[in-house]
């Protein structure tokens, strides 16, 4: 009876850390979309690329000083372990920008959707992990309700699709890579992410004078105040970072989408009443759809 009662408090403990890190990344999520708006908008610093720079290193010091506090365990990991899982958060953030570029919103909103399916299919095909049929209902369910949410204006290209179309496939492979390279290491998620966001922000800065106009980077105007907005993004993309590797290493890529669905909608409403952007029944039918099936997967996770 003891151990059954351990067991069970186990359990319960191990959902509580679950639900905290869920809580954490949308939370985190949203407020830094929120804090990026300012920064864009209100602040003109209007470099993307730079600023996930600033973030990833905001993620790493930050790291540094929780092992220095003692919260994780330093653990060496070879470089070359970490290359191919830095390149790929890197291709994502490139081909992210490309998709942007050389796409309508709309067709670049429906491919990051498709990342869901895309998740499935490499687990799959490349880690032999299939999901039931109830899981995949409600998957594309979900996927349906956030493309009528958030879709809208949908130009096709060759050149924006095959761009878009490896974005799927790299930011895909990116997040079921975090999962098989925390248990192929056997390292947790700090230990993996203290290793991944100085890589990560060093690959980027040598691709940054493609997406960059480094000459108005070097003479944009400081302020105190835009400093303080772009120290905020960086303190909650440590906590963005840190949850998503504590998701995924803890549950699955495939929640980590369906908690990103969840947040996609979270941010719609909130520009609903922050900026003054009117709902459409089209909207809030893709929005109730969404939730609708976010809250029906997590009845099939328990």
């Amino acid at each position: 009876m003891p151990n059954e009662s351990n067991e069970k408090s186990d359990v319960v403990s191990e959902k509580l850390k679950n639900s905290v890190f869920i809580v954490t990344n949308v939370i985190s999520s949203v407020g830094i979309v929120l804090l990026n708006k300012s920064v864009f908008k209100t602040y003109n610093f209007n470099y993307g690329t730079f600023l996930t720079i600033l973030h990833f290193l905001g993620t790493f010091f930050g790291l540094l000083v929780c092992s220095m506090l003692g919260l994780f365990e330093f653990k060496r990991i070879p470089i070359k372990k970490v290359i191919t899982l830095s390149a790929s958060f890197c291709g994502f953030v490139v081909l992210t920008n490309l998709s942007l570029q050389y796409n309508s919103v709309g067709f670049y909103q429906m491919a990051k959707v498709l990342t869901t399916p895309g998740v499935v299919f490499i687990q799959y095909f490349f880690y032999n992990k299939s999901v039931n049929i109830k899981t995949l209902l409600t998957i594309t369910w979900i996927c349906i309700g956030v493309m009528i949410a958030s879709v809208s204006d949908v130009r096709l290209n060759f050149r924006g699709a095959v761009v878009a179309l490896l974005g799927v496939m790299v930011t895909s492979y990116y997040q079921v890579s975090i999962g098989s390279k925390q248990k192929e290491l056997e390292v947790n998620s700090m230990q993996l992410l203290l290793y991944q966001s100085p890589i990560s922000s060093l690959m980027l800065l040598i691709v940054l004078p493609l997406f960059e106009d480094l000459n108005a980077l070097v003479n944009y105007q400081w302020t105190l105040n835009s400093i303080y907005a772009i120290l905020g993004t960086c303190m909650l993309a440590f906590f963005v970072n840190l949850s998503i590797f504590l998701i995924i290493g803890k549950m699955s890529a495939l929640t980590y989408n369906i908690v990103g669905h969840f947040k996609l909608c979270t941010v719609v409403v909130l520009g609903m009443f922050l900026f003054d952007e009117p709902p459409t029944n089209r909207s809030l039918l893709g929005i109730s759809m969404t939730i609708a099936g976010v809250f029906y997967y997590s009845t099939l996770k328990k």
